[in-house]
């Protein structure tokens, strides 16, 4: 084998590694947002009926999140979208899909918002 072969062969064997090694990442991140106990990266922060700031960081992705307090303003710093709901259970009419990095302030006479999901 000449030194130029051998040198293009030495060259190949670690892009095919890498490439390997970003599929493999690749997969797992896709499937990552569906496994139970994921959690959005980043805070939730809100501030509740008595002006006080609540931050929960990094909330899990599945299930109904409730916003004690109820929530005037709330700050969506986490990488995964959310919708948040006038009830306590995550239902019913009225709700808002809340954009990753927005925040949602409602007007004084508007009810306040007592839970959230993650969209995943």
């Amino acid at each position: 084998m000449s030194v130029t072969a051998t040198l293009h062969h030495r060259i190949r064997r670690p892009r095919a590694a890498g490439a390997v090694l970003l599929a493999l990442t690749a997969l797992g991140a896709a499937s990552g947002c569906s496994g139970l106990g994921r959690t959005a990266v980043g805070p939730v922060i809100y501030t509740n009926e008595r002006d006080v700031e609540v931050m929960e960081q990094s909330p899990l992705v599945r299930g109904c999140h409730a916003l004690p307090g109820g929530a005037k303003t709330v700050d969506n710093n986490t990488l995964i979208d959310m919708i948040l709901y006038r009830s306590r259970d995550c239902t019913g009419k009225g709700s808002t899909y809340l954009s990753t990095r927005l925040t949602d302030q409602d007007a004084p006479s508007t009810p306040v918002w007592r839970s959230y999901t993650l969209v995943h």
